[in-house]
This record gives structure tokens, C-alpha cells and sequence, in this order.
């Protein structure tokens, strides 16, 4: 028998699981296009909590997504990798104790940031993502205090860049295998953040989280870094197994 046959079943046997959970995931974000008064757009996913009261206040989850979601089909920015953090924050349990909106844009182009990664600055893509926050509050019941943002890779540079771009939005930020402007320091100190990286990682070096976690904790700034030791890029994988870090994200208030 050759083994191409004999290991089909075995294998189909792990992706239905992981088809099933990305159609639920499909499901249960909403496509949605934000266009702004210069006739801009941006596509995004929206997760509305289940059994959403208007008379409620909601926190916010903003989710970059990395390189692989980049484009305009408003599908890539949820799928593969992404999916773990979405999954993390949209699941049963964890709308059971933390019931908030979670969004998903994706960005056309560019991506989240420009320049070197030595000095990313935020792309017009990632201006247009605080704009739909604002538009998403006008909709929606949310609490202006308690808007978090997270992202991976190329999110985790956008999430540095726009909480160092927009100081005064966020309560907290969770970005992984990230770096930012060490420069704009000053900015990024008025947000606590949880950072991850792996040790190992062959995409984006591990010292861009070192440096610039060592400029904040320098500059007197709040902030948590894990390093997954012997680990490589993909470390979503352990951040949704981190028992601490959803009670610690919503207990951040602006």
C-alpha cells in the first residue's frame, strides 16, 4: 500500500476539525466595507457579542492581521494563522467572561506600515482603521475606555505603530513577533502592553521586541514581555494558550 493512501484518512481526519471551525468563523464575522467622507475603503469582519444590549457598554477588540492577509477579498485577514487569535477572542468561553466587539480589518496593499521595520510609521490603510473605529462607535454601544488592539507579525508592527500614532486611543495593546520606532517611545509608554515573540524566529528578529521593550521599560513605561524559548515565528499558537492574558487585557481601562 503506498503510503500516500495510508495516511489520507489519518489526515483527513485533522483538517475537517480545522474546515469546520474556519466556516464557523465565517459565520459569525459579518463582511462589512468602511468607506469615509474621501470615498476611501477599508474591508473589515465584525463580531457583534451574542445578546448585545444597546443599553450595555462593550469593549473593543481591534485585530491586525499579518502579511498572509493582506489584499481586498475581506476573507485572507481571518484565515490560516489569523484565525487563532480571532478564534481566541470570539470562542464561547471567553465572550462568556469577556463579552466584546471584535473587528478585523484588512488592509489593501501596503499593509499596516512603511519605511524599514527599523522605523515602521502607520500606512494611510492603518489611519483608515482608527476611523472605523470611530464609525463603529457611533453604531455600536462601546466603551471609549476600553478599545484594545492586537496583532501579529505584520499586526504586531501595526499595533505598535498605531498606539504610538494615536497615544490617547488604546487601553492596552497585545502585539507579537512585532517591533517599532524606538524613537517614539515617549508615545508608546502611555499604553501597557503585552508583548510575545519567539526566540528562534526566522521572519521577524527577536531583538525588534527586545529593543524596543527595553526603551519603554528605560523610559518608565507598562510593559509585559514573553519569549518563547527554542520557538520560531507561528507562536500564536502558544499566546491563545496563555491563561493570564485575556483577564489581564480587560482589566486595562483608558
Amino acid at each position: 500500500m503506498r503510503k500516500t493512501s495510508f495516511y489520507l484518512p489519518f489526515l483527513l481526519v485533522l483538517l475537517v476539525p480545522a474546515i469546520s471551525w474556519a466556516q464557523e468563523r465565517e459565520k459569525i464575522l459579518s463582511p462589512h466595507t468602511f468607506r469615509n467622507a474621501k470615498n476611501e475603503t477599508l474591508p473589515y469582519r465584525l463580531f457583534v457579542p451574542q445578546n448585545y444590549d444597546r443599553k450595555k457598554k462593550y469593549p473593543l477588540v481591534v485585530y491586525l492581521h499579518g502579511g498572509g492577509g493582506v489584499g481586498d477579498d475581506n476573507l485572507k485577514q481571518i484565515q490560516g494563522g489569523n484565525g487563532y487569535l480571532i478564534d481566541f477572542f470570539t470562542q464561547a468561553e471567553s465572550q462568556t467572561h469577556y463579552p466584546a466587539f471584535v473587528v478585523a480589518p484588512q488592509s489593501v496593499g501596503d499593509g499596516w506600515i512603511e519605511r524599514a521595520l527599523s522605523k515602521p510609521a502607520p500606512t494611510r490603510q492603518l489611519r483608515l482603521v482608527v476611523e472605523l473605529i470611530g464609525d463603529l462607535q457611533r453604531s455600536y454601544s462601546i466603551d471609549s475606555r476600553r478599545l484594545y488592539v492586537a496583532g501579529q507579525s505584520l499586526g504586531g508592527f501595526g499595533t505598535f505603530a498605531i498606539v504610538s500614532e494615536f497615544p490617547n486611543l488604546f487601553a492596552a495593546g497585545v502585539p507579537l513577533c512585532g517591533g517599532a520606532d524606538e524613537s517614539r517611545v515617549l508615545s508608546i509608554i502611555k499604553t501597557p502592553l503585552w508583548v510575545f515573540h519567539g526566540e528562534k524566529d526566522e521572519a521577524v528578529p527577536v531583538d525588534s521586541s527586545r529593543r524596543i521593550v527595553a526603551a519603554i521599560k528605560k523610559a518608565g513605561g507598562k510593559v509585559k514581555y514573553t519569549e518563547y524559548p527554542g520557538e520560531g515565528h507561528n507562536i500564536w499558537l502558544k499566546v491563545v494558550k496563555e491563561p493570564e492574558l485575556l483577564s489581564w487585557l480587560f482589566a486595562q481601562h483608558r
